[in-house]
């Protein structure tokens, strides 16, 4: 796979999995609560609990995932700072 092709893919690949794990998190502690729930009798008490608990633990997961991968990325003024069209003109001595 040609390096070009790699870092279009990477993107995407790190977009989709956005999506899943929040949606796998949220309703896997929706399910667990509502099966604890009618185990146990407590109504929709830990159903709840758990979703909002699952639906906190995506949004985390999500948070670790984007921290890696903007690491990984070379930061903006570094970038910036290279870059010869951005320097500034010499200044006009009067």
């Amino acid at each position: 796979m040609s390096k070009e092709l790699r870092k279009t893919i990477r993107p995407l690949a790190y977009a989709s999995s956005v999506g899943f794990v929040l949606v796998i998190s949220s309703f896997g502690g929706l399910f667990l609560g509502v099966y604890l729930d009618q185990k146990l009798g407590t109504g929709h008490k830990l159903a709840i609990l758990l979703f909002l608990i699952g639906t906190i633990a995506g949004f985390r997961n999500i948070f670790g995932m984007l921290k890696k991968y903007f690491r990984e990325e070379r930061p903006v003024i570094e970038r910036l700072k290279y870059e010869s069209h951005r320097k500034r003109p010499l200044a006009k001595k009067a």
